[in-house]
């Protein structure tokens, strides 16, 4: 794997996590160019489709980042997406997906350098796992 860059999707809240991922960027803080946002009004907003999809499609992870629970603008937006987490990476193991692949993270708008550390360390955990690879079924590709 000495020339794997992994592509990675984040699926990032608009309140919080996007704009700490501003901050990060406007304080020139350093982290891996992987990331692909994606960004959407609430974690709660993120169907677990959108996570097969983009593994299908040539993601090899896929990062979702809200609001601290208890800090969401919608009220409780991100207690939807920590009640849908856990159901969602088992069916991505029974799928044949890593659990590594898939990470959840509560970042607040004051914290780009939690951002950069994420996106660094989440970026380095997809580049030792290395690519991922789908299953073809059907002709068609399909997430596992």
């Amino acid at each position: 794997m000495v020339d794997f860059e992994p592509k990675i999707i984040g699926f990032l809240c608009n309140w919080c996590s996007y704009a700490g991922a501003d901050l990060a960027g406007v304080s020139r803080l350093q982290y891996p160019a992987n990331l692909r946002v994606v960004r959407v009004m609430c974690s709660g907003r993120v169907d677990p489709t959108f996570v097969f999809k983009a593994l299908s499609q040539g993601a090899d992870g896929v990062l979702i980042a809200g609001c601290h629970p208890g800090d969401c603008h919608y009220t409780e937006g991100n207690y939807n997406t920590l009640k849908r987490y856990p159901l969602m990476m088992q069916m991505l193991e029974q799928f044949g997906v890593e659990r590594e692949r898939v990470r959840m993270e509560w970042i607040s708008a004051a914290e780009g350098t939690i951002y950069a550390d994420v996106v660094r360390e989440f970026t380095e955990t997809i580049r030792q796992l290395g690519p991922y690879k789908r299953r073809l079924v059907k002709g068609r590709d399909q997430v596992g």
